[in-house]
């Protein structure tokens, strides 16, 4: 856009200057950049319908007429963007088997967009490893993979990078455009929103008011601050780049990623990209190489609670399951004060939830957590149930390692079993002495038997078989992993939600990489860790 190339013009303007102001030395062109567009959550089979339905020409005038090309990927599990950045950034199989999970070593539940909980994880985790992005600029991601400027990252999320005055001078005339033209588009949206209530009084509904709160705040404002943001570190010759568009994966998870909406958002994401492509074409000094990929697809679900018409999974497993007689009840609820101050501790200690929280996903269901309630995880007499969306963790709290099907068998004899035949239930895993088991409708497989299983036809077989093993090798996988997905009534998500992801259905385990045609990427890409060897070969040498 004209106005959006005259606020950069500034902004470069006014960068010399800081770079005078510091004594520092323009980037020096030459050496090969990346720029890396993460499109959240957009499985191959629905970036290919988009394109040819014309919901996403610029990616399809990419590879048609530009010279780039498509490689098929395979994410492995779980199917979730904290396990793919660990893996792409740092080149590290991750100890991340979901959004949300228990650590029973640290005795501590993992939430990652709480304060702290990334931070830690990509401490541990990375082990001083190199990143990919080291000395660059990552936008909207879960780890910062070593970058040095980091916006909304869910690591530095409480503890944004950038120090000193001349620092937040430096992109002064980028915010304060996106600041009028996020106020400017909002205004738009609402005085739309006005009229189609004017027109139409009895189409006002609660997912009505959602989805305007989350096209104004993700489509509106965060894409159009990433843009210009990434746009800004372009002509600054900023060497690695990783950028994280949000819109399509919030859209899908409310409304589903087939959805008119979700292909909107995709739309609007797809112009994003062209904008920045534009810009990497006036910059071709610092010979900036374009990749875009995603980090997991969705599948279409079905909530649990409608399925099973009761509690929520980590109530029912309890009810029907874990609730041995004698075992002692959850003591009553706190009061509303002992709530609160226990939400004000909690935000001191870095534990509260972060500036995303789930509003990326289920804005109506934060605002519990900001008292310190966390609605998707219950425990009682030693054992803890988490629900994370698709998948859902128990964890025996009376060891620190995970237990086996025969330890577990002991205390609850054919446990697996039954739960693998429950309603809304879809597969079991849990480890044992002869390797990983999963149950599915009252059956048990071995790892070699899930061909005559659950995955009976799956031309991807070994890639789920790889996927299950690596998944309860890691150590904070619950001692039982139960997924919806394979359930007799569908997919099916322990959580309100009607797309989702973490589970091994081909729409979630199958991505791709979009990338120039002289790159030498690898193939197949059957796990992300593959990425990392190729992307931190653009570090320079002794760096």
């Amino acid at each position: 856009m004209p106005l959006d190339d005259l606020v950069l013009g500034l902004q470069r303007a006014l960068d010399r200057l800081v770079r005078r102001l510091r004594l520092g030395a323009a980037p020096a062109p030459g050496r090969r950049r990346f720029l890396i567009v993460q499109i959240d959550g957009l499985s191959r089979a629905v970036l290919e319908e988009a394109m040819v339905q014309g919901r996403a020409p610029f990616l399809a005038r990419l590879l048609r007429q530009r010279g780039y090309r498509l490689a098929p990927m395979s994410v492995g599990l779980p199917t979730s963007t904290p396990a793919f950045q660990m893996a792409a950034m740092y080149g590290v199989r991750p100890d991340i088997p979901g959004f949300h999970y228990h650590d029973k070593r640290r005795k501590a539940d993992v939430y990652f967009p709480r304060g702290g909980d990334a931070a830690h994880v990509e401490k541990v985790q990375a082990a001083g490893r190199r990143g990919i992005l080291a000395g660059g600029g990552a936008y909207g991601c879960v780890f910062t993979g070593g970058a040095a400027s980091n916006l909304l990252t869910f690591a530095m999320i409480k503890r944004p990078s950038g120090t000193g005055l001349l620092c937040t001078v430096s992109k002064s005339v980028v915010l304060a455009w996106v600041l009028m033209k996020g106020s400017l588009a909002s205004l738009i949206e609402l005085i739309r929103a006005a009229l189609r209530i004017v027109a139409d009084p009895l189409s006002v509904s609660t997912d009505g008011w959602k989805w305007l709160a989350i096209k104004i705040g993700i489509s509106v404002w965060l894409r159009e601050l990433f843009t210009l943001a990434v746009a800004h570190d372009l002509y600054g010759g900023v060497p690695t780049i990783y950028v994280n568009y949000l819109d399509y994966d919030v859209v899908a998870h409310g409304w589903g990623p087939r959805h008119r909406r979700a292909f909107r958002a995709l739309r609007r994401v797809d112009a994003s990209i062209h904008r920045l492509w534009r810009i990497l074409r006036r910059v071709p000094e610092y010979r900036y190489d374009l990749y875009v990929l995603s980090d997991h697809g969705q599948a279409t679900c079905i909530p649990y609670q409608r399925v099973t018409g009761g509690p929520p999974i980590e109530r029912s497993l309890f009810d029907d399951f874990l609730d041995p007689a004698g075992a002692p009840r959850t003591a009553a609820p706190e009061g509303r004060g002992r709530r609160f101050a226990s939400g004000l501790k909690a935000y001191r200690a870095q534990r509260a939830p972060g500036f995303f929280q789930r509003f990326v996903n289920y804005l109506e269901r934060d605002f519990p957590r900001v008292l310190g309630e966390t609605p998707e995880v219950r425990e009682r007499a030693g054992i803890r149930v988490i629900s994370a969306g698709p998948n859902a963790f128990v964890y025996f709290l009376e060891s620190a390692n995970p237990l086996t099907l025969e330890r577990i068998e002991e205390r609850f004899p054919a446990l697996a079993t039954s739960i693998s035949s429950a309603r809304g239930i879809g597969l079991v895993l849990v480890r044992s002495a002869s390797g990983p088991l999963c149950f599915w409708r009252g059956r048990r497989y071995g790892l070699d038997e899930l061909h005559t299983g659950p995955f009976a036809g799956r031309r991807d077989l070994d890639r789920v078989v790889e996927g299950i093993r690596d998944l309860m090798a890691m150590p904070s996988a619950g001692d039982l992993v139960i997924y919806g997905t394979n359930a007799p009534q569908g997919d099916v998500s322990f959580i309100s939600e009607v797309g989702a992801h973490a589970g091994p259905s081909p729409d979630e385990l199958h991505t791709f990489l979009i990338h120039p045609r002289h790159a030498d990427v690898p193939s197949p890409i059957t796990h992300p860790i593959q990425l990392y060897p190729y992307f931190v070969r653009y570090q320079p040498e002794g760096v």
